[in-house]
């Protein structure tokens, strides 16, 4: 692998790790570069740019992961008119994902920072534009809830999302050191969630105002 390539990894990986730990905006790139161990202050800027740029990459590193497993999910199910299919596709590549980096990992508390500051988020959403396999499985989902109005079903996908980000990044923060006792929590979380977003999806519609 080139020295360069090198040097990004340790970087992305160093910063989605302080990102974590001490909030995006906790974290400057000069700290970012010298916890990667690099001689050079500058070596954030001059391999990513702004530390935007660096999230957005991060995001990207991450999406395009996760869309490899939504694309094999996708292949399995394309013609289900099962919801809980369709869940599973929802859940399983997040869940999946945060698995196979092993422990201790930081990507689902950086997300959850991601859902919950809106400027953040704008940032994480634009890295989605290069993401068909999320939008098929959004399709797909929304496809098993023709009688759900469509603003509910879209305030029903942003509970979704939260629930799936917010519950994988407390998971995260307890994981078990032990790599197959990891991985079983893990698939303990995606079954729970799985259950509970289709609960969610299902419920009946009260009548009741929102409250904004």
């Amino acid at each position: 692998m080139p020295k360069a390539e090198q040097t990004r990894g340790r970087i992305l990986l160093t910063a989605e790790r302080l990102f974590a730990e001490h909030g995006v905006f906790g974290v400057s790139n000069r700290q970012i570069s010298e916890a990667a161990g690099q001689g050079n202050n500058a070596a954030v800027g001059y391999h990513f740019g702004t530390k935007a740029d660096l999230l957005h990459a991060i995001v990207e590193h991450h999406t395009a992961q996760m869309e490899r497993i939504r694309e094999r999910l996708l292949r399995a199910r394309a013609d289900s008119t099962d919801l809980r299919d369709w869940v599973g596709c929802v859940v399983l590549p997040f869940t999946e994902h945060l698995s196979g980096l092993g422990t201790p990992s930081w990507y689902a508390r950086l997300a959850a920072q991601i859902i919950t500051e809106p400027q953040l988020r704008e940032l994480a959403g634009a890295g989605l534009h290069d993401a068909p396999h999320f939008y098929a499985v959004i399709g797909g989902l929304h496809r098993c809830l023709p009688t759900l109005p469509p603003e509910l079903r879209r305030r029903r996908d942003d509970m979704a999302r939260t629930l799936l980000v917010h519950t994988c990044a407390r998971r995260e923060h307890t994981l078990p050191a032990d790599p197959d006792a990891a991985r079983a929590a893990w698939s303990e979380t995606a079954a729970e969630l799985i259950d509970a977003i289709e609960g969610l999806y299902l419920a009946p519609v009260t009548g009741i105002k929102p409250i904004i």
